[in-house]
């Protein structure tokens, strides 16, 4: 169902992998790739270390907990997101960081919360250096594969280079317990949902757990091996494109095991209309935030 595309051959423009990227972009929503800059040694260093962030006590991972703040920077704790409201809150536990603007950025003056500082615990030792490493290393990531989706979605060469300057670039460890005993059909690590902006690229520890829904209306597992990686495509980049991407829904039910995946939600300048062609305007900041507080349970009504 889901095509395995070599990020190497990609860049060399080579004409099966680029079949196959289109058919991910815009039939499938999902793809797979390997042989990318960034290695097998750097992802196994950050499961390890948002390995043992989850491992503290809640007591210790509190001192970041975003609920005390307006924004989705920090801890959130078991049942702090419900992305279906149909079902219960999501029982995962979630580390988020993302772009933070220079001291000098006059945006800082408007106090945006898609760009809010992030939160950093003490502990464990590294935590801070080791994320903040591959997330920015995700990022040049994500702006080459940024470049090739461009040309499948009939868009100019470079169409998103000014687009992504300031990027909401949200980069989140997910620990999923084994999933409980008292857990109904309405429980969920993550219930089915589609991701609400542009490009995701996900890496894990390995652990069974992503499901993603077919064209045949079933669910099929998605596994992917530290060091490779899934692409997904948004609601953002959907609507934005006329509805030419893709974006599908997808699930995390749970199962015996733990299980650690890390998403980068790749994501456009706040002011960037994401509007179809045609229809009325709508910036990615205002986009985002709406479905943010739609989500998050410390945000829900606030506005």
């Amino acid at each position: 169902m889901i095509d395995q595309i070599d990020f190497g051959a990609l860049q060399a423009h080579d004409p099966s992998t680029r079949a196959k990227l289109r058919r991910g972009v815009l039939e499938t929503g999902f793809l797979k790739i390997n042989n990318t800059p960034i290695s097998k040694e750097n992802v196994d260093a950050l499961i390890k270390a948002y390995g043992a962030f989850f491992a503290q006590s809640n007591a210790e991972k509190s001192k970041v907990d975003m609920a005390a703040t307006g924004s989705n920077r920090g801890w959130g704790a078991s049942g702090s997101e419900q992305v279906d409201p149909m079902a219960n809150p999501d029982y995962k536990e979630v580390f988020d960081c993302g772009f933070e603007l220079g001291k000098d950025d006059p945006l800082r003056a408007e106090g945006l919360l898609v760009y809010g500082d992030n939160q950093w615990p003490t502990a464990p030792e590294g935590f801070q250096a080791t994320v903040q490493e591959y997330y920015a290393g995700a990022i040049t990531l994500c702006r080459a594969l940024l470049g090739h989706i461009a040309e499948v979605a009939e868009r100019e060469a470079g169409y998103f280079d000014s687009r992504f300057t300031r990027p909401m670039a949200l980069l989140r460890g997910n620990y999923y317990p084994a999933r409980p005993d008292w857990a109904g059909e309405k429980d969920f690590g993550i219930a089915a949902h589609t991701d609400y902006g542009c490009l995701t690229l996900l890496t894990g520890d390995g652990t069974a757990g992503l499901e993603v829904l077919g064209a045949d209306g079933d669910w099929h597992a998605v596994d992917v091996a530290p060091g490779e990686f899934v692409i997904n495509f948004g609601e953002m980049l959907e609507m934005w494109t006329g509805g030419r991407v893709k974006a599908t829904l997808h699930r995390v039910v749970g199962s015996g095991a733990e299980r650690i995946s890390v998403p980068m939600f790749f994501n456009p300048n706040h002011d960037t209309d994401v509007s179809a062609e045609g229809a009325e305007p709508i910036s990615a900041g205002a986009y985002l935030k709406r479905r943010y507080d739609e989500t998050y349970v410390h945000l829900q009504g606030k506005g």
